[in-house]
């Protein structure tokens, strides 16, 4: 009888230790930080590299998801994510603006390049990107576009709009609604041109008879973001792994790992946070 009444004497020291067990796994998946991010970040295997050296340094786990800038900044708008690295830095200062991002901070850059079929039938090859939209445009170029509102995209209609095309409607123009990767393919197949970043070009193995046709314009900058969801809009999102993923990216540590990061020793993407 007496050792009933010691194992019913232990129970509820059991079944504390079991709740604190649950607490701690929960506290454990409630510091996951939620990330939503331009396709081209992971496409490009950027993801893969910085994010494990991430979690090294913090301990902090990070969910991405990747979508085009414009809907990654839908969801911060939204307040389902918790910080977005996205590169689209008009439409990133106007959420600092609207009150659903803190603030913005550059982390890093590429350039875009025009690739297409190395015939080149439209005959586009060389450094003025408008020059080369206008020729597509006259040709009539198979051109595959994201059509997604991403970072590529937007930049893409700026090109269109310079060379004097509010909206391109040449019949062989086609939108794919699709990330980078995806559209890469599809002109691969076709032997389309598209506007593509450097770093998922770089990483694409399915090129068939696609080459690089325009670079160098310095039109073709392509500058990376970070900012955080605003929690006085959103309380519950995750402001402390925020935090600390703005912080590490920037620092001298974080730009190191995405200097280091480079396939054929060809660097993809260049730090210049200003921390």
């Amino acid at each position: 009888m007496q050792k009933y009444k010691s194992f019913r004497a232990l129970a509820p020291v059991k079944y504390a230790l079991a709740a604190i067990v649950l607490v701690a796994a929960g506290a454990a998946q409630a510091q996951a930080l939620v990330m939503a991010s331009t396709t081209s970040t992971e496409q490009s295997g950027l993801f893969a590299h910085l994010l494990p050296a991430f979690k090294a340094a913090t301990g902090v786990d990070v969910k991405v998801v990747a979508v085009g800038t414009g809907q990654a900044i839908d969801m911060g708008r939204r307040g389902d994510v918790d910080v977005l690295f996205v590169h689209d830095q008009a439409a990133e200062e106007k959420l600092v603006q609207e009150g659903f991002a803190t603030q913005r901070l550059p982390v890093m850059y590429n350039d875009f390049v025009l690739v297409g079929p190395a015939a080149d039938p439209a005959a586009v090859r060389g450094k003025d990107i408008v020059a080369a939209f206008k020729k597509l445009a006259a040709a009539g170029g198979n051109f595959v576009s994201r059509g997604d509102r991403s970072g590529t995209h937007a930049a893409e209609l700026r090109y269109w709009k310079a060379s004097g095309l509010e909206a391109p409607k040449f019949a062989s123009y086609r939108e794919c609604g699709c990330g980078m990767g995806p559209a890469l393919n599809i002109a691969a197949s076709t032997g389309g041109y598209v506007l593509t970043d450097r770093g998922t070009w770089l990483n694409f193995k399915n090129r068939a008879d696609l080459v690089i046709l325009v670079e160098g314009d310095k039109q073709l900058f392509n500058q990376y973001g970070v900012l955080p969801v605003n929690p006085a809009k959103h309380p519950h999102v995750n402001t402390t792994g925020a935090a600390k993923f703005v912080g590490w990216v920037t620092s001298a540590a974080g730009q190191a790992v995405i200097a280091g990061y480079k396939i054929g020793g060809e660097p993809l993407f260049f730090p210049n946070a200003k921390n």
